[in-house]
C-alpha cells in the first residue's frame, strides 16, 4: 500500500527555517522530519512512498538523488578513473515517487495529482510536518473493518495555556496545567483512504481539509480512529525545538520499539 506524503507547502508560520528550505526538510536531530516520518511508516512495513512537492521542492529531490551519499562513509579514487566507494552504507528498501504539485495547489489538489501513482486502490495519507507513534497496521485494521471510504486519525492536542489556582481572597495557590483533550478531537493526520475519495476533489482549489472531508461526513463515509498516544505537530519553532529535545534527550516516542 502507497503513503502519500503532503510536502508542499509554504510554512509560513514557521518562517524563520522555510525560507531556506521546505517545511518537512526542517531537521529534528541528523534528519529531516519527513525522513522521520517515513522511517515511522517503514517500521510497521510500509515503504512505497509518494511525496507531493511544491514549495523548494527541488531541494527535497536533491536529498533523496544525494540519499546514500549523504548516509554513508565516501571514497574518490581519482587515480582510478574517479572511482567512487561508498562504506558502512545504510540501505533502506524503500520506492520513493517525488510528485510535482505545484506551488500553488491546496492539499486536495495534491491528492488528486497524484491518483496517477495510487491508482484504484486504498492508500495511506499523512502531511510531511507531523509526527506520531500512530499503531498504522492498527490503523490499517481498523479502516478495512468498516468498509467506508476514508478513516482520519483524531487526537488529543495538549493544552495550551495553564490556569491559575485562585482563591476566594485572592491568592494564588498554584497553577494547573491545561489538560490534554480539552480543545476536543482534532485531525491529527494518517488517514486511510479508498480510490473512491477522488470523486470528492474538483480540482487544484480544493481544500481536502474543508468540502471533501465534510461531504465524506456528510454521506457518513468517514470513520475516527482514535490515537491516545504521542502526537506532536511542528506549526512553530517553539514545535520545533520540543521535538528537536526530545531527540537530545534520546526519547523518540514515535519510533516503533523492535
Amino acid at each position: 500500500m502507497k503513503v502519500v506524503i503532503l510536502a508542499g507547502g509554504y510554512g509560513t508560520r514557521i518562517s524563520e527555517e522555510t525560507e531556506l528550505k521546505p517545511k518537512p526538510m526542517i531537521e529534528i536531530g541528523d534528519r529531516p522530519i519527513l525522513v522521520h516520518i517515513m522511517e515511522h511508516y517503514a517500521s510497521y512495513g510500509f515503504d512505497d512512498f509518494v511525496i507531493c512537492l511544491g514549495y523548494k521542492g527541488h531541494d527535497i529531490k536533491k536529498y533523496f538523488a544525494d540519499f546514500y551519499l549523504q548516509n554513508s562513509d565516501i571514497s574518490f579514487d581519482y587515480g582510478n578513473g574517479n572511482q567512487i566507494t561508498r562504506h558502512n552504507r545504510q540501505t533502506r528498501n524503500w520506492k520513493v515517487t517525488l510528485a510535482e504539485t505545484g506551488k500553488e495547489a491546496m492539499t486536495g489538489g495534491r491528492i488528486r495529482q497524484v491518483q496517477k501513482y495510487t491508482g484504484n486502490e486504498p492508500f495511506m495519507l499523512t502531511y510531511g510536518d507531523g509526527i506520531a507513534d500512530v499503531d498504522v497496521q492498527n490503523l490499517l485494521a481498523f479502516h478495512q473493518s468498516h468498509g467506508k471510504w476514508a478513516t482520519i486519525t483524531a487526537v488529543q492536542p495538549p493544552g495550551r495555556f495553564g490556569a491559575l489556582e485562585i482563591t476566594g481572597d485572592d491568592k494564588v495557590e498554584g497553577f494547573v496545567e491545561k489538560p490534554k483533550g480539552d480543545e476536543g478531537w482534532i485531525n491529527g493526520g494518517f488517514f486511510v483512504l479508498q480510490p473512491e475519495i477522488f470523486s470528492l476533489i474538483s480540482d487544484n482549489s480544493t481544500v481536502w481539509e474543508q468540502d471533501p472531508l465534510r461531504e465524506l461526513a456528510r454521506r457518513n463515509q468517514l470513520m475516527a480512529y482514535k490515537h491516545h498516544g504521542f502526537w506532536q505537530p511542528m506549526d512553530t519553532l517553539r514545535d520545533k525545538r520540543y521535538l528537536e529535545q526530545l531527540w537530545r534527550e534520546g526519547g523518540l516516542p514515535w519510533m516503533k520499539s523492535f
